[in-house]
């Protein structure tokens, strides 16, 4: 694709205190969405994430040590996450590799049957710039995903959050409506493509496991402390305009024994505020469609 925008070119600047406020149905405040992450690392390739530095600081492959970590997360870690969601009554996004559905056919069969979202997230887990074949790759995972669901994903999150330039003309021309990889608002916004316009979601890659605790390595409750510190100010500024707080979550990593309690503890904390909604990414996209309509012909 020759000359595709930059992200300028594709998004106007847009100052939050410009914007009329954002409201949600009835007395709600804020949606708190979760972002499950359900991932395959091919042993061939390497590793996504790494928790023990390379012996002398060479990548030696195979990886197995830390294939066997993730490997952790979809054996045990994710049925942690399936029984605490069902406790809670909460149906989160799935950001999934189309992968899961070959190589993990019970773990994604447990989320298909609890409802929850399929969001695209790549064939399988490695950086979008090193697809021979983006708009195939893409093509192949909503293809997968669709069969195995029977619903095409209308979201869509880069591994890593990684994409190139034309990543947004080549997923709108996939059909997809909404993307998470856009982390610069707390809002809901539309970008240009060259098939039209692309919503983007508030993701996040703050309160993210990943980077919390594998990258920054804070001690287990810190998802708690910053999820609490961030939902108590949003929750604040909610009183004026309608909020999106937002939690990306990893079976390998929150899945874990010492930090499942205080993933649980997050849900306990929010659900003592009124005017809380559970919303998945599909649910946030179809509200914010239904308001920008109004406020356009208003």
């Amino acid at each position: 694709m020759s000359n595709p925008m930059i992200p300028r070119e594709r998004s106007d600047y847009s100052a939050i205190v410009d914007r009329p406020p954002l409201k949600l149905p009835g007395n709600a405040r804020i949606v708190f969405w979760t972002i499950v992450n359900y991932e395959v690392w091919d042993i061939g390739k390497p590793m996504a994430r790494q928790l023990l530095p390379a012996p002398t600081g060479v990548l030696l492959m195979p990886d197995v040590v830390h294939w066997a970590f993730h490997e952790y997360g979809m054996r045990v870690g994710c049925w942690r996450f399936h029984e605490l969601f069902r406790k809670v009554g909460i149906k989160p996004t799935l950001a999934a590799n189309a992968r899961i559905c070959e190589d993990y056919p019970r773990v994604a069969e447990e989320a298909k049957k609890d409802g929850w979202e399929f969001m695209g997230h790549a064939y399988e887990q490695g950086p979008i710039h090193k697809e021979a074949d983006q708009a195939g790759m893409i093509k192949r995972t909503m293809d997968i995903m669709t069969k195995f669901t029977g619903k095409k994903p209308v979201g869509w999150l880069g591994p890593g959050l990684t994409q190139t330039l034309d990543t947004p003309d080549l997923l709108a021309a996939a059909g997809v409506e909404y993307i998470g990889d856009w982390v610069y608002d707390d809002e809901p916004t539309v970008i240009r493509t060259t098939k039209g316009p692309l919503v983007t979601l508030p993701y996040t890659v703050e309160l993210n496991d990943i980077p919390m605790m594998l990258i920054q390595h804070h001690e287990s409750d810190y998802l708690l402390k910053r999820t609490i510190d961030q939902f108590d100010r949003l929750y604040a500024e909610s009183a004026k305009r309608a909020k999106i707080c937002t939690l990306a979550i990893h079976p390998y990593i929150s899945g874990q024994p010492h930090r499942i309690k205080y993933l649980e503890q997050i849900y306990d904390y929010v659900n003592k505020h009124e005017g809380v909604l559970h919303w998945n990414g599909e649910q946030i996209l179809d509200w914010y469609r239904s308001i920008a309509k109004i406020e356009a012909a208003a």
